[in-house]
């Protein structure tokens, strides 16, 4: 009995081990057919996390990073999607290879999984092919971005990353990053007393706009929250603007741009504050209150809601012609008080703005005004 026990045993312990070899030549066979697929295939190429992990050895060492590369390529993003490389536009193909980048652009320097690709460029209904379409996408945009790259060599500004893919910042550049810088100098110097810099800053900012932001891709879910943010960043860049021609005492200018910004969006209650102060100053009080008392009913009939308390003090002090209102030259900055730029100038805007939502910006003023600026 004890022998039949043993054999039984020892018959359960051989097939274990035989199947325990199959799972491992059929996990070998897998392995190596994955290895396969993936050497071919561009869209699953390991390339980023060697290369990421060698830079952050390099600073837990101590050693001193290397300087970043110079940009390989600069990308426009405030209208339609533009690229440069070397300085020339580059054509970027097909609608949906152009929307393949504005997608990547809106997250730049974050990698963008091949599955919320798939899912934004065709709406949620994607053909089989899909997966294969937007491999020969890449393949495209890569030969476009980097025409000089050797073969079979890693990619540098268009990287797999994981499943995805991604632009890495370190090698390209964005409108919408000097946008932002250019929108935060304009209000710190608005906000130290330098109104002529602000002019400056704000006009550098508001010129990189050529539409709406991410144009491609504007209306997917997953880019419309940057678009929505971007939006009214720029609003507020129109508004900051303005406020700066009412500081250096461009009256006149700012009535022109402020008349078509309200009426395009009455409800901003500080465009509305700008717009009375900016008439009034212009010689014209009746005007001024009629802003403010249409606003003030828009407010109440579409919305429910009193105007702001500064626009409630703007009436009052209009109606009783306040001194405070009244424009005084701030001193120019001298040498020792004027700060150095916050914000390192980028390359000159090939193109000025043409988007007709855009504020219109007289070429008398550039030649006047900012002349002495």
């Amino acid at each position: 009995m004890a022998d039949d026990t043993t054999n039984a045993n020892a018959w359960r312990i051989a097939a274990l081990e035989r199947e325990i070899q199959e799972l491992r030549r059929t996990n070998e066979e897998l392995r190596v057919y994955v290895a396969r697929e993936l050497e071919s295939d561009s869209e699953f190429t390991v390339v980023a996390d060697q290369e990421l992990a060698e830079i952050e050895v390099v600073s837990a060492r101590g050693a001193s990073t290397p300087a970043p590369p110079r940009p390989l390529a600069e990308f426009h993003a405030l209208g339609p999607i533009e690229a440069f490389v070397g300085g020339r536009l580059v054509d970027l193909g097909a609608p949906k290879q152009r929307a393949l980048l504005a997608l990547l652009v809106g997250k730049v320097g974050r990698p963008v999984a091949v599955d919320t690709i798939v899912e934004e460029l065709w709406s949620g209904q994607p053909p089989p092919s899909a997966v294969s379409s937007l491999q020969a996408y890449v393949a495209n945009l890569r030969r476009v971005l980097e025409p000089d790259r050797a073969p079979r060599t890693p990619p540098t500004v268009l990287r797999t990353y994981g499943r995805g893919y991604l632009l890495d910042t370190r090698v390209v550049e964005v409108d919408v990053h000097w946008f932002g810088e250019r929108s935060v100098a304009g209000w710190q110097a608005l906000d130290r007393g330098d109104a002529r810099s602000a002019v400056h800053e704000f006009e550098a900012a508001l010129a990189l706009w050529r539409g709406q932001a991410y144009a491609e891709v504007a209306d997917t879910a997953y880019v419309r929250p940057d678009v929505a943010r971007l939006e009214e960043l720029r609003l507020s860049v129109v508004e900051g603007r303005c406020a700066a021609l009412l500081a250096v005492g461009a009256h006149e200018i700012a009535v022109a741009e402020l008349e078509a910004f309200v009426q395009d969006h009455p409800l901003r209650e500080y465009g509305c504050e700008l717009l009375g102060l900016a008439l009034y100053r212009a010689g014209r009080q009746a005007d001024a209150l009629a802003v403010l008392r249409t606003n003030q009913r828009r407010l109440a009939d579409e919305l429910g809601i009193d105007p702001r308390p500064a626009l409630r003090r703007l009436e009052q002090q209009i109606l009783t012609q306040c001194a405070s209102l009244d424009w005084h030259p701030a001193p120019r900055p001298t040498a020792a008080t004027r700060r150095p730029p916050e914000v390192p100038d980028r390359r000159p805007v090939r193109r000025p703005p043409t988007h007709r939502d855009h504020l219109p910006r007289p070429d008398f003023f550039r030649s006047s005004l900012l002349a002495e600026l």
